[in-house]
């Protein structure tokens, strides 16, 4: 298996330097898509599946970072709820991110490319009309 590489963050290199992997990118980037409103959920795949029936929140399902040589990108794959604005989740899902990283890690990021993957409709609803 290769090993991602690493990003080089500071340019002072008096203290020594700092490296950040592509994993802690994806971490943030799954905690900061999580707070914006109108997102059900994050697809994953069969592995954060898994994980998450042992108790492990995987917080970095549905986000894959690439790092290329014009800069990062960030895809989003994200189920969103019934009934709201998709461009308006979609851009406060990338300002939100774009700015989360900006602080946290002062990395430029190129893209984030959020892929509407589904929409979830309210449960509640779908029992009440159940029982009429």
């Amino acid at each position: 298996m290769g090993e991602q590489p690493l990003l080089n963050v500071s340019d002072d290199m008096s203290l020594g330097k700092v490296e950040i992997a592509p994993e802690v990118i994806e971490v943030i980037t799954g905690i900061a898509a999580s707070e914006v409103e109108g997102i059900s959920s994050m697809r994953g795949n069969f592995a954060s599946g898994v994980v998450e029936r042992f108790g492990k929140k995987a917080h970095s399902k549905g986000v894959k970072v690439e790092l290329t040589e014009t800069g990062i990108l960030i895809d989003l794959y994200v189920v969103l709820n019934f009934g709201v604005s998709i461009p308006q989740v979609a851009q406060k899902l990338q300002s939100n991110i774009r700015q989360t990283l900006k602080n946290m890690t002062a990395l430029e990021i190129k893209e984030v490319n959020v892929h509407v993957v589904g929409i979830q409709m309210d449960q509640d609803e779908d029992m009440d009309e159940k029982t009429e």
